[in-house]
């Protein structure tokens, strides 16, 4: 069945991932349905709002968890603003997620999971071909779209495009300033990774080893990760200099100024990606298939099963230093 998708009256609201990185992954959709005009009202975690500071959205709600909640707060927002024809597009798997819609009165689109099924209005069959997490939900997107009668590209961009606000790059500006750092004259490196994949932690543990080599040969290296994973950092690479925490959207500036990252499969690796920086991600426990940093500056080393050599991560950093002629 077919829903006119009227973009005067139809207003889109739309759930978010919960993580960084995969919130990242989104933003091919997302640029498709603004340039489609499309008006939204994002939903999603609280930290998501300083990442995506730059953008004008019909509105914005923030997610707690909490079923009952979250829905009282939708409903009030449909309510204040007269959204009254509305559909909803969830990117989470979750029964949470789709159940909060539901309960909120939005008829929403997302995939079948988790007996989803009777509660999604409009629920697609994931796909069974493996794909890149980029490609996975702007597949949902388009279909959600030509189920609405709703014009969407066949294929998402190649580029991830975040928009950053003004003061995000003077933020990191000053940053670079304060610390007597050149743009591109610095390796950022990212020792953390929140979360597990599958029961395995995500972290590479040399990042030690690494800065001892690069410093060696004359490439200053930092580090600028946000407060509670400020230890886990320091004992990763205790050795390495501390910037003073940003904030994300200034931290996304900071990466696109750096002259390499080097970070985990983790959300650092998606924020680098989604302002073109040049990065090394390191694999061990994650397929790249489905979670590369989809950026044509990003590199990778490392597999399922195992994790890249301290001397291929030496190697491969200072070959990259070269090519974006990075000095001390």
């Amino acid at each position: 069945m077919t829903t006119k998708f009227d973009c005067s009256e139809t207003v889109l609201y739309l759930r978010l991932p919960n993580w960084i990185g995969d919130l990242c992954m989104c933003l091919p959709l997302l640029h498709e349905l603004m340039r489609r005009n499309v008006r939204i009202v994002v939903c999603a975690k609280p930290w998501a709002k300083a990442l995506l500071s730059a953008y004008e959205f019909e509105g914005w709600i923030n997610i707690t968890g909490k079923i009952r909640e979250d829905a009282a707060t939708i409903r009030a927002h449909k309510k204040q603003h007269q959204h009254y024809k509305t559909v909803g597009l969830i990117i989470p798997d979750s029964l949470s997620s789709a159940l909060v819609f539901r309960l909120a009165g939005i008829p929403s689109a997302g995939y079948k999971d988790e007996g989803r099924s009777v509660i999604l209005k409009w629920a697609y069959t994931k796909p069974i071909v493996p794909m890149h997490a980029v490609e996975f939900w702007y597949n949902l997107a388009r279909q959600a779209a030509n189920t609405w009668g709703l014009p969407f590209a066949p294929e998402p961009d190649q580029h991830l495009n975040l928009q950053l606000r003004e003061q995000a790059y003077e933020q990191s500006n000053q940053t670079l300033a304060e610390a007597d750092l050149s743009e591109g004259g610095f390796v950022l490196i990212a020792p953390t990774a929140k979360g597990l994949h599958k029961g395995q932690n995500k972290t590479w543990s040399q990042y030690a080893e690494l800065h001892d080599a690069l410093s060696q040969q004359g490439i200053r290296v930092v580090m600028c990760p946000p407060p509670n994973e400020l230890a886990i950092a320091k004992t990763a690479a205790p050795a390495t200099e501390i910037l003073p925490s940003l904030p994300l959207d200034a931290f996304a500036a900071l990466c696109k100024k750096a002259g390499l990252v080097v970070c985990n499969d983790s959300g650092v690796s998606h924020l680098a990606a989604a302002v073109n920086a040049s990065q090394l991600s390191l694999f061990g426990v994650s397929t790249t298939l489905r979670t590369r940093p989809w950026s044509s500056k990003a590199h990778t080393l490392g597999e399922v099963g195992q994790w890249p050599s301290v001397d291929a991560v030496i190697s491969r950093s200072i070959e990259l230093v070269e090519k974006t002629k990075v000095v001390a």
